[in-house]
């Protein structure tokens, strides 16, 4: 064993580095990739044998997968963590308990291992994301696109809000927890306009997870465990606001949700997909 050699930490055992990649499912690529490039994304590559695109804005990477999905509607799919070992990450998982996914690959193209996560949902391990990346293997680059577009107003990925059952919060974080070492935060910290439910932070300490429940009095709500939204790191969310009203996103603008130094929330687009600003103390 070299002395350089990395090892993770006893608190983060994959030695997690962040989110690759975040992946949405949709039938009408279209219609969602205007609505990336209103917040600011910019298609940059294309899979090779699927219909699937890759965005990205800064350091985010946002992929559109049109191949086989059922729904117009966006759906939060997958969720790619940079990992130390993937190969390593997933073996761990599966030894916990985790439920192995299915392989996607074709001849000549990537396995990339992973787990199933909420609902159909997803979670991707990936150890190639400095000079070798999953993208020099799978996509074509754009003719002509800037393979790194620049972020607007310091976007960058800061967590993903989950929903979950009436009493399952205690499964959800044993999940989280004994897979990955996420960390509970006391209760009432909280980021946002939305404080609801249970904040987790990563093992990396480079974006967070929300649990929520439904409130008291929802049973003629339609509740699904599901992925619900991303949210989008800010430096400064009123700039960032001002930013991508200019490009024409409309903010909900009422009651508590609405625009503040804390953070913002769009209005649902193309049937109830949402992007979440929260004020951001992380570094992109």
């Amino acid at each position: 064993m070299s002395v350089e050699e990395r090892l993770p930490e006893p608190s983060n055992p994959l030695g997690m580095d962040g989110i690759e990649f975040i992946e949405y499912a949709t039938s009408q690529p279209q219609a969602f990739g205007a609505l990336l490039a209103s917040m600011g994304f910019a298609p940059v590559a294309r899979h090779r044998s699927r219909e699937v695109m890759l965005y990205r804005q800064g350091t985010m990477n946002l992929i559109v997968n049109s191949h086989e999905a059922g729904t117009a509607t966006p759906q939060l799919s997958a969720i790619a963590l940079r990992v130390r070992d993937a190969g390593y990450a997933h073996r761990r998982s599966l030894d916990l308990g985790a439920w192995d996914m299915p392989t996607r690959a074709a001849e000549m193209e990537l396995l990339i291992p992973g787990i199933h996560g909420v609902g159909d949902s997803l979670i991707y391990f990936v150890d190639r994301y400095r000079d070798f990346s999953i993208y020099d293997v799978d996509f074509l680059p754009l003719a002509g696109a800037d393979p790194r577009p620049p972020a607007l107003a310091g976007l960058h990925w800061f967590g993903v809000v989950q929903a979950i059952l009436p009493d399952r919060t205690a499964d959800w974080l044993d999940f989280y927890q004994t897979l990955f070492g996420f960390s509970v935060l006391p209760q009432g910290k909280y980021f946002g306009v939305l404080p609801k439910g249970t904040l987790l932070e990563s093992p990396c300490r480079k974006f967070y997870l929300q649990l929520i429940e439904p409130p008291p009095g929802a049973e003629e709500v339609r509740w699904n465990e599901e992925l619900v939204r991303v949210g989008l790191g800010a430096p400064d969310v009123p700039r960032a606001v001002a930013a991508l009203r200019a490009r024409g996103i409309v903010f909900v603008d009422r009651g508590p949700v609405q625009p503040s130094d804390k953070g913002a929330l769009t209005q649902p687009y193309l049937g109830g997909v949402t992007f979440e600003l929260v004020v951001s103390h992380l570094a992109p």
